[in-house]
């Protein structure tokens, strides 16, 4: 017993430490990401992954605790949840508006013109803005216009879409943040 003195002095001086640092130490700054469906100059549609990284740390409400925050512009929205049925296959179309896609349930696949293919499910985040297309004139895609897109597996996608208001903007990928 005698030569676990100096084990358990070391045990509580690391959690004491430990404790107070939590207490007062605001966490590591996050990083995250999403994915940037854009349109370059020529009207050709590509996907690109952009990081999310002016984050600020304060409460929302006080006295709720602080947390991580990166705003947007204000601007109008229209808020929507979609559910595609199972096996659905979207074809090959622009979005309506430049709207933001948030994966809920399920797991689906996006193609732009250029041929980049991902996947996305819960967690995941896209910004699709190729409504400024223009057919492909050659190549495997010669004729398509936008992205084409469907659900991974044979279960229903819930998608929760906010569809923006502004214009979109052309040959920015990543512009947001």
């Amino acid at each position: 017993m005698k030569h676990l003195w100096p084990l358990l002095l070391l045990l509580i001086a690391v959690s004491l430490s430990t404790i107070a640092q939590a207490a007062g130490a605001k966490p590591a700054k996050p990083l995250r990401s999403y994915q940037h469906l854009w349109t370059d100059a020529h009207g050709v549609s590509h996907i690109a992954r952009c990081p999310v990284s002016n984050f600020f740390f304060k409460s929302m409400e006080p006295p709720a605790g602080p947390q991580w925050q990166d705003p947007m512009p204000p601007q109008t929205a229209t808020v929507m949840m979609t559910v595609q049925p199972r096996h659905w296959k979207g074809d090959w179309h622009a979005d309506p508006k430049p709207q933001w896609i948030v994966p809920l349930k399920g797991r689906w696949w996006v193609r732009a013109m250029d041929g980049t293919r991902i996947e996305m499910g819960p967690g995941d985040l896209l910004f699709g803005e190729d409504q400024n297309v223009s057919p492909m004139l050659s190549g495997p895609y010669k004729g398509k216009m936008g992205h084409d897109a469907g659900n991974v597996g044979n279960e229903e996608v819930t998608l929760l879409v906010i569809q923006s208001a502004n214009p979109p903007e052309r040959d920015k990928p990543c512009h947001y943040y």
